[in-house]
Formats: C-alpha cells, sequence, structure tokens
C-alpha cells in the first residue's frame, strides 16, 4: 500500500510518501493511524491528533472508519484552513 502524506505531516514524518506491508489486522483508517504511531516518534508526533487528521482513499476523502480492502493508497492531510 503507497502511503502519502502532506505539508505538516509530511514535515514530521520526514517522507512525502512510502510503501507499506500492512500488517493483518489493521482493517480501517483508525486501525492504520494506530499503527502507523506505534512505528515511531515521528510517527507518533505527526499523527497524534487523530481526529484532526484528513484522510483520502484512492483519491477520494474518506472518514476513520472506512475500510482498507482493496486500497491502493492512502494520503494524509492536516486539518486545512482557508478562505
Amino acid at each position: 500500500m503507497k502511503l502519502a502524506y502532506f505539508a505538516s505531516i509530511r514535515e514530521r514524518i520526514g517522507l512525502a510518501e512510502e510503501d507499506v506491508s500492512v500488517p493483518a489486522g489493521i482493517g480501517t483508517v483508525a486501525d492504520l493511524i494506530g499503527w502507523l504511531e506505534s512505528r515511531g516518534e515521528n510517527y507518533a508526533d505527526a499523527l497524534k491528533t487523530p481526529q484532526l487528521v484528513r484522510v483520502a482513499l484512492d483519491h477520494e476523502h474518506a472518514r476513520h472508519d472506512a475500510s482498507l480492502a482493496s486500497v491502493r493508497e492512502v494520503a494524509f492531510f492536516p486539518p486545512m484552513t482557508g478562505g
């Protein structure tokens, strides 16, 4: 699965994207975020307020309870503001 990180999340993790093999049992976006947080301080810091992290699955915005079945790319975005 390809993971893409944007803006402050990218800066804190230190990567723009990576390919990962997600462990068995990771079925939702929330599960994936929890697993990523366990991968190191940089991930934990970038995702420390998961309720504010926006996610797109294969280029479509999704909720954290969305299934990862058949998903090829997950993109992570920090909260967005603007006008």
